[in-house]
């Protein structure tokens, strides 16, 4: 009988052995990396995340500075709220919340990301739009997004 205690004692510490390292290897990563893990750029989300937590079920939330508002080519705006929080599997981004996007004069909640062929498929609602991978190898800045060393040599 004691050694059946002792089998069971010796596998719950291996358990919750593996548990902690597991734990540990996802805190030490960053928010740019763990989309990266996800088969996502680190650009589709601008510099400044203070913090993120990513549950098992693949829900998270991101905590960024504040507020952070820039424009991109092709005359849209960006804004993200302080916190974003959805669903991540592979290559997919569900149940988006606190990232919209400025079409001509409305704001509209982006509600999910695809990825496949090259390309980011960014949905509005039923609408998407698409835009090749390579517009999202940097992460953009507060303020002026992509553009900031334009404004630095503008001055």
């Amino acid at each position: 009988m004691s050694i059946s205690k002792t089998l069971v004692g010796l596998c719950l510490i291996s358990c919750l052995s593996l548990i902690s390292a597991q734990t540990l290897d996802s805190d030490n990563l960053t928010a740019y990396e763990m989309l990266e893990k996800y088969n996502f750029p680190k650009g589709i989300l601008p510099q400044g995340v203070k913090s993120y937590t990513l549950n098992q079920d693949g829900s998270f939330e991101v905590f960024l500075n504040g507020n952070c508002k820039f424009d991109v080519e092709g005359g849209y705006s960006l804004n993200y709220k302080s916190r974003i929080s959805g669903k991540v599997s592979f290559g997919s981004l569900k149940e988006l919340q606190g990232v919209s996007v400025k079409v001509l004069f409305l704001w509209l909640s982006i509600t999910e990301v695809d990825r496949g062929n090259g390309k980011l498929d960014f949905y509005v609602g039923p609408v998407s739009a698409s835009f090749e991978l390579v517009n999202f190898e940097e992460s953009p800045q507060c303020g002026c997004g992509f553009n900031c060393g334009n404004l630095l040599s503008d001055s």
